[in-house]
């Protein structure tokens, strides 16, 4: 039988320590949440390898869980404070939402597919997070009920500057994620300002693309 808290310690010591994440926080929080209740039953074992692991049973895309080390680059270079209203688009079983809400004010996961949606609420509710809720939708389009929000985090990978979520975004508010298909990608921190947006490139990265963030085909005559 696997020891689920001597991998989690394993998962924050080998992958996310030697990244350069250094926030006490965080590391605490990927330290609490355990992760592998978060996966399907049978691929509980995979949850704390550098892998992005498919949680999703059915249908297309499949959806994964970033991998540790990515997703925790990406929480400390966001530079979450606990003021912060948060969106995490494309949240899956809630993993993510679960940890940002140890970090932020208030949490919105968002998750298109149905019944990952449910499994997400439902995970928030067994693990005692009071701080955070699942919302069902097109990932696309954001949630714009709750905003405008501080941080929004894209839990995939996005072909093109997402600007309907950017939208939703406060003025001073953070967009963080991952920017192109595969290798190699660049993780990246949006900042709007009044009436302008300004990126920077914090470390290269790869993640699944998520659904409805591929970027429009050209057509050639």
């Amino acid at each position: 039988m696997i020891d689920f808290a001597a991998a989690r310690r394993m998962m924050v010591d080998g992958q996310v320590r030697t990244a350069d994440v250094t926030d006490p926080r965080i590391l605490s929080a990927m330290l609490d949440v355990p992760r592998e209740r978060f996966f399907p039953e049978d691929k509980a074992s995979l949850a704390y390898l550098d892998l992005d692991v498919a949680v999703s049973e059915a249908g297309e895309p499949v959806r994964r869980l970033l991998k540790p080390m990515v997703l925790a680059k990406l929480i400390h270079a966001a530079d979450v404070a606990e003021t912060d209203r948060v969106l995490d688009v494309g949240c899956a079983t809630g993993y993510s939402t679960a940890l940002l809400g140890r970090l932020a004010h208030s949490v919105v996961g968002l998750e298109e597919d149905a019944a990952l949606a449910r499994q997400a609420s439902g995970m928030l509710g067994g693990a005692g997070v009071t701080n955070a809720k699942v919302m069902s939708g097109p990932l696309v389009k954001g949630w714009p009920a709750e905003g405008p929000y501080d941080l929004i985090l894209l839990e995939g990978a996005t072909e093109t500057v997402p600007m309907a979520l950017v939208e939703q975004l406060a003025v001073g508010g953070r967009l963080a994620c991952v920017l192109g298909r595969g290798q190699p990608g660049k993780a990246m921190i949006y900042r709007r300002t009044e009436g302008d947006l300004s990126g920077r490139a914090v470390f290269d990265a790869a993640a699944p693309l998520l659904p409805g963030f591929a970027k429009p085909q050209e057509f050639v005559f």
